[in-house]
């Protein structure tokens, strides 16, 4: 007959116990595992950042060698070249995934430091001022057409500033001084480029506000604006109707009429400049465009006349000259020391 077995005989051995996982230590190995996560994170971006700057670098250094249409002089290398490229950049991948385990082992953050360290090597390395032009090629080969037909145009801006004269220039920046705080005040209202507003007004009235025979009036050379856009003015300026005949106002009305035609030219600064030059008249530049079969700047100046023609290339090179003035405190002398390429690397405003 079996005996029943009595509570105060049940005994846990000590392995049997349930042991219990102290509270410290779990929120330990949680901290540890989102700090993991945030490593590895940084060690992506990081390398996500080198390659894409190496990769920008090396193929506008490429397009810059290999300059050209010719099948085995520039076409096949470059080719060849991108496929070399696209093997070292697995190559170099196996080797850091192998690294990477090495200085893991060593101190988890180790290869995440590295990675920042390269990324901001490249970046330094590449955004030299050395390097710029290399950049430059690698614009013209991603853009093509378009972004070819802007260097061109860009280049007519350059030389329509060279052919400036200092003096004048000077006499200019120290007129617009009275009339800067308020075409800045229409800048920041309607979200455009105050050199570039600067170089409208330069353009049409040399900062010398007057009533021109063709029906212009003040410093922006106001003449048939639709009521849509006096209507937004008066709206940014807190008034019933804008006052031509007032600085500010005529400002104001100036950076509205030019923020409405740069929207209507799908953000095309040459055209947007075209089409405020233009205006209203002969249904506007868009019908222009249509009635030729025209679709950019260049494609459209063939069939303007001189004034509307050149109207935005002057506009560009009095809105450098401000830029200028404004960055460096004086007027370059373009062709003077390495000026140009000082210029080119500052950029047209809006441009």
């Amino acid at each position: 007959m079996t005996r029943p077995i009595t509570a105060a005989k049940i005994q846990t051995k000590p392995s049997q116990a349930v042991k219990r996982k102290s509270p410290r230590k779990s929120r330990r190995k949680v901290v540890a595992r989102k700090i993991n996560w945030w490593l590895l994170a940084l060690e992506g971006l990081a390398l996500a950042i080198a390659a894409v700057l190496v990769t920008m670098f090396m193929l506008g250094y490429s397009a810059s060698w290999l300059s050209g249409s010719g099948f085995f002089t520039s076409l096949l290398p470059f080719a060849l070249g991108v496929v070399i490229l696209m093997l070292a950049t697995a190559a170099v991948l196996l080797g850091w995934s192998r690294l990477r385990g090495w200085l893991g082992g060593r101190l988890e953050y180790l290869p995440a430091a590295l990675a920042l360290i390269l990324a901001c090597s490249s970046g330094w390395f590449v955004m030299h001022d050395g390097y710029i032009p290399v950049f430059t090629h690698f614009r013209t080969l991603v853009g093509g057409k378009q972004e070819a037909e802007r260097v061109t145009l860009a280049h007519q801006v350059y030389a329509a500033y060279r052919r400036h004269d200092n003096g004048g220039l000077q006499k200019m920046m120290a007129r617009a001084e009275a009339f800067n705080p308020a075409i800045s005040e229409a800048a920041r209202a309607f979200a455009v480029d105050v050199n570039l507003l600067q170089g409208i007004a330069a353009t049409e009235s040399s900062f010398m506000p007057r009533d021109s025979h063709d029906g212009g009036k003040g410093l922006f050379q106001i003449t048939a604006v639709p009521k849509f856009i006096t209507t937004e003015a008066a709206r940014k300026l807190g008034v019933a109707e804008p006052q031509v005949a007032d600085a500010r106002h005529n400002a104001f009305i100036a950076a509205a009429t030019f923020k409405h035609y740069l929207q209507q030219m799908n953000g095309d600064l040459f055209l947007g400049l075209l089409a405020y030059n233009i205006g209203p008249r002969n249904g506007g530049l868009r019908f222009i465009m249509q009635q030729y079969g025209t679709t950019d700047f260049v494609t459209m100046q063939p069939y303007l006349q001189t004034l509307p023609r050149d109207y935005p290339i002057r506009v560009l090179s009095y809105a450098l000259a401000f830029k200028i003035w404004q960055r460096d405190g004086k007027m370059l002398a373009y062709e003077e020391g390495d000026n140009a390429v000082h210029i080119q690397q500052m950029g047209i405003p809006g441009l």
